[in-house]
Formats: structure tokens, sequence, C-alpha cells
């Protein structure tokens, strides 16, 4: 029976994986599924942007306590530790297993002691979820101290699904966006202290908080986890633990406007290290990349496209790729189908009109 329940726990989950549910949905009913495969007491389940793997978007069974997502991102971003997400996808790991990881040593792991143990949890099992060398989210999975701890068996199952809710995420980005009430004027901006106290913020950077709260329940009080993540991708750029220039998220809002979120450090003799992060509406030439990594474009692919959002045709787009017409429109074709439409004007009105227009 158990062999029975866990295959056909697998078919329902890569079946949700692709039946076009919407990001937030689609995880909260993969959550529901697992639970009753692969028990755990605790969970936060990310979506990522694929450019910068910050996290744009999370959801939870319960509510954190105020502290932990804090900790979570330190650990994450600046401390040495076991399982990172960063070095799963770089070494192409899609689950690891806390336990089985420090050689059935725990508190060999900061995490461990920092996160786990406070929360009277005893293991911890990651998945990261990526297709075609993207990373579109990730979750992490606690379990407590009265329960057995993770196994080879539930990482294998795990594996298996991961490219299918990979795709289920990658896909639930294309879905029809429905833009609701009015825009703010212009960027908002958003001044705190280094322990990440709020001093003050414009009109508008509220208005963007407000769509980034995470849960109904959550404080509003608090800084949202994407807010957070942006932030500590600045202090790893900081402390030289990486190399990215600008920490940003491209990320959807909840009324489905495209939103950029920078962090920078002010600098002056006053401001004490003061970190500013500005929200803006995301540009679509920010936006195109994404959208077309979320097509499975190639980079010819994805040239073409971009030539063709331009008005180009396809001798001018021949030439300026020094590729013959003849490649031009093979491609167009199998970028037609990639998209699931049939003409030029229909790729422009599907990539152009619902993903970037504000």
């Amino acid at each position: 029976m158990r062999v029975h329940a866990l295959e056909f726990a697998k078919q329902e989950m890569i079946r949700l994986c692709h039946s076009a549910l919407d990001s937030r949905t689609l995880r909260y009913e993969l959550l529901k599924r697992l639970q009753m495969v692969i028990p755990f007491d605790y969970v936060y389940f990310s979506t990522t942007d694929p450019a910068t793997h910050l996290v744009t978007n999370s959801v939870m069974i319960e509510e954190p306590p105020s502290w932990l997502m804090q900790v979570f991102l330190e650990n994450e971003f600046l401390q040495q530790d076991f399982n990172k997400f960063s070095h799963m996808f770089k070494n192409r790991q899609a689950v690891s297993i806390l336990s089985q990881a420090t050689g059935y040593e725990p508190r060999r792991s900061p995490r461990y002691h920092e996160m786990l143990i406070p929360m009277n949890m005893e293991d911890e099992l990651r998945a990261i979820f990526v297709t075609d060398d993207a990373c579109w989210g990730s979750f992490c999975l606690h379990r407590g101290k009265s329960e057995l701890k993770y196994t080879s068996a539930e990482a294998n199952f795990l594996a298996q699904l991961a490219p299918h809710i990979a795709d289920g995420l990658r896909k639930a980005l294309l879905l029809d966006s429905v833009f609701l009430g009015n825009l703010p004027d212009g960027p908002g901006v958003m001044i705190l202290t280094n322990d990440l106290s709020i001093m003050t913020m414009t009109s508008a950077a509220e208005y963007w908080l407000m769509e980034l709260v995470e849960t109904e329940s959550r404080d509003r009080q608090a800084l949202p986890l994407t807010v957070r993540s942006v932030i500590a991708g600045l202090k790893a750029v900081e402390s030289g633990i990486t190399m990215n220039a600008k920490p940003k998220i491209r990320l959807h809002t909840r009324s489905g406007h495209w939103l950029m979120l920078y962090a920078s450090r002010l600098i002056s003799s006053e401001n004490q290290g003061q970190i500013a992060v500005i929200f803006e509406l995301a540009q679509s030439a920010e936006i195109a990349p994404l959208i077309m990594q979320a097509y499975l474009f190639t980079k010819r692919e994805g040239e073409i496209t971009q030539c063709v959002l331009r008005g180009w045709s396809t001798n001018e787009i021949a030439a300026n790729l020094h590729i013959s017409s003849n490649t031009v429109q093979d491609h167009l074709k199998t970028i037609f189908e990639k998209v699931d439409v049939r003409s030029r004007g229909e790729l422009a009105a599907r990539i152009f009109f619902q993903h970037h227009q504000q």
C-alpha cells in the first residue's frame, strides 16, 4: 500500500504542476499532497528570480517567528554552512538532507544551532527547482525532534518531482495578469537603519510594501521576506561573498504588476550605514529576458524575439544577426510553437501586452 500511495501522490503532484495554476495556489496545493507522504512540521516554499536567486515570494503553512526569516537570510548569504541553496545550484544537487550532509552530526551546522534548535526541530530537507539551468524556486522542510530523520528514499521521491515543480513555477510566470487599482506616481524609496528598522518611506514605497505582504496574518509592521532578501544580497556584496554588482529582484505583485526592487547603501558622514530600498515598475527591457527564459527560448530565439518586438522584417533580422532569412523563419516557427501563437502580431501581443504592459 505504501508504494501505491507514493506513486498516486507523485502522479497527483505532477498533474498539479501541469495544470496552469498560479504560483501561490500551486505551491499550497503541492504542500498539501506532500505532507501526506513526507511529513514535516514547518515549511517555507519560495519562488526566486533566476538571474539573482533572490526570493521573490514565499508561502508558509503557519506564521513564522518574527526572528526566523532574518536568521535564515543571514545564514544563507553571509555564513558558511551545509546545504546552502547557492551551493546546491552550483553542484546541481536537487535535494539535500541536513543530517546526512553533516554525517549525522547536525551540531556542525550553524543553522541547526540558530534555527532548528530554537524551533524544536531536528532535521531539514531542502530542494531547488531548476530547469534549463534556471532556478525558479526552492523549499525547506523542517521535521521536529519527535519524528525520524529524513531518509534517502524521501529525497529520491522529491528529486523525481523537482523538474515538474520547476516547470510548474516557470509556467506560472506566463499566466495572464490582471492589473487592479491605481498605481503610485514614480518610484518608491524606503530608508532603513542597518538593523532594518524603518526610518522613513515615501507613499509609493508604502503602497508597494502592502503589495508584498506575504500573508494576511503577517505583522504589517514587519518587512516582507522579499525586501529582506534584497538587503541580504546587498550585505553579501559588501562582504565580498558574491560579486553581483547590484542586488535586485524582478517579481510579480499580487495585483499583477511587474516590480523591481533594488537595495543600496547610503554614503555620507551622517547616515551611519543607512540602507535605501527602491521600488519601481519594471520596464520591458528588464522583464523581457525573464519572460523569454520562462518560455525556454534559446539565446538565438531570444534575440529574434527581441527583433520581432522592435518591428524588424525577416531581412532586417537576418542582416543584423548575420544569418540567412530561411534560418530566421525556422527559428520563428519554433518560437511560435513555444508561445502557442501563429503570427508575429500574436507573438508581440502575448509577450509585450500580456507581460510588459502596466
